[in-house]
């Protein structure tokens, strides 16, 4: 069943793994997400480099045949909502995010706490480009369920 889009932002969002952090003008942020024992749902906490921090609650939904399509929603949380919550029993995974952008891209880079990289680029609603030289892909991960998020949390 597909589900509603009423509240949801669509996201067409390819997944690689790659090399290296390439280089350009790079953001730097830490992410703890909890993923909710039993549901779809994941609680995110966002550290930027000058000391913002940003919670919510969201969910993605993939949408139809399409690995790259997905449904998201976000609600933010204060701090106390966030306290309540961050008690469900959840699977965690941490990374630190480098936004990089480049020759017109606008490219996340995951770096998990194994070294991992996995790059994300969301294409909007364009047709998906060939993604760029310097992004050192190793293989697109895109359709992979062993690549999200909720799978690689402990």
């Amino acid at each position: 069943m597909q589900p509603s889009l009423k509240y949801a932002v669509v996201e067409r969002e390819r997944r690689f793994l790659v090399a290296r952090i390439p280089d350009g003008d790079v953001e730097r942020r830490e992410v703890i997400d909890r993923y909710l024992t039993g549901t779809r749902l994941r609680l995110r906490e966002v550290r930027s480099a000058d000391g913002i921090v940003t919670r919510k609650l969201g969910q993605k939904v993939r949408l139809g045949d399409d690995a790259s399509a997905l449904a998201c929603t976000n609600l933010y949380l204060d701090e106390a909502e966030w306290a309540l919550l961050a008690h469900l029993p959840a699977r965690v995974l941490r990374k630190t995010r480098h936004v990089v952008r480049r020759d017109g891209w606008l490219v996340a880079v995951d770096e998990h706490e194994d070294g991992t990289l996995v790059a994300e680029v969301d294409d909007g609603a364009s047709p998906p480009a060939p993604v760029p030289a310097w992004l050192e892909v190793l293989r697109d991960v895109t359709a992979d369920e062993a690549w999200t998020g909720a799978a690689l949390a402990r």
